[in-house]
């Protein structure tokens, strides 16, 4: 039997809130979806912005283990969908056996992808500047925002997500992130490229993210070496890293749910 469910798993600096049109549109075509939040962000954005005690403290273990909880729970393997980092824990989960197919959009890289081009240095520098931000939850100021998530919208456009999405990140994840592939052993983003029982997974990739460029997503996309497993990438002209309310991301969203359903 085909999926019934899609799971959407967003990403740092915004909520489940950035799905809402993906929402609607794919429970038009008949499907339960599912937008969890992290543990500690079931409230809205200006909560989370009036108050990110929750940012500081959330750990990839704990999101991992809510998204296992959640998917066991299913009737039948659902279609995981991941923006950003989002798209690193969709890795994770179709590493760990849960999910049909997965689609990892502008996807933060799993531990030992090497490409970490100039653009995103730039874009996760309000984090990395400063050692003692590990310790706390980290905003983007418009401007930082628009370079790292908005750079091809208009700017009114690029104002207006700002205001209704934006929320800081937990700095301790994104320093553990780009310190990764520098720590021995295994870190929390870890996956294994060899297993031949993961499900079929898609890179999504805007041509112009910075945040995430196309070049983190054919790096990470090629990690990937088990014989038998279906690993692909497509990038979308014009696009930049807040690709799920970019104007026309009905375009992606039918695309990813195609693909899903024709390898699932």
């Amino acid at each position: 039997m085909q999926p019934d469910t899609i799971v959407l798993v967003h990403g740092f600096w915004v909520t489940p809130r950035a799905w809402e049109g993906w929402i609607d549109h794919y429970e038009s075509r008949g499907f339960r979806v599912i937008a969890p939040s992290y543990p500690g962000f079931e409230v809205e954005v200006e909560a989370l912005n009036a108050d990110p005690a929750p940012i500081e403290t959330v750990t990839v273990p704990a999101i991992i283990s809510s998204l296992e909880k959640l998917i066991t729970g299913l009737n039948r393997p659902p279609i995981v969908m991941g923006h950003s980092a989002g798209g690193a824990f969709t890795q994770i989960l179709l590493d760990r056996g849960l999910g049909a197919a997965g689609v990892a959009i502008n996807s933060a890289p799993a531990e030992g992808v090497l490409a970490v081009p100039l653009s995103q240095i730039r874009s996760l520098y309000p984090v990395l500047k400063n050692p003692a931000n590990r310790h706390r939850a980290v905003g983007l100021d418009f401007g930082q925002w628009r370079y790292a998530f908005a750079n091809t919208f208009p700017e009114d456009q690029a104002r207006t997500t700002y205001e209704r999405y934006h929320i800081p990140a937990p700095g301790s994840i994104v320093w553990g992130s780009a310190q990764a592939n520098f720590r021995p052993g295994r870190t929390d983003t870890y996956v294994d490229f060899h297993n031949a029982e993961r499900a079929p997974l898609l890179f999504l990739s805007g041509e112009h993210d910075h945040l995430m460029p196309p070049k983190v997503q054919k790096s990470n996309a090629k990690r990937y070496k088990a014989e038998g497993t279906t690993t692909e990438v497509k990038a979308f002209p014009g696009r930049s890293h807040l690709m799920p309310v970019q104007d026309g991301w009905q375009e992606i969203a039918d695309y990813a749910l195609d693909w899903a359903l024709a390898h699932s």
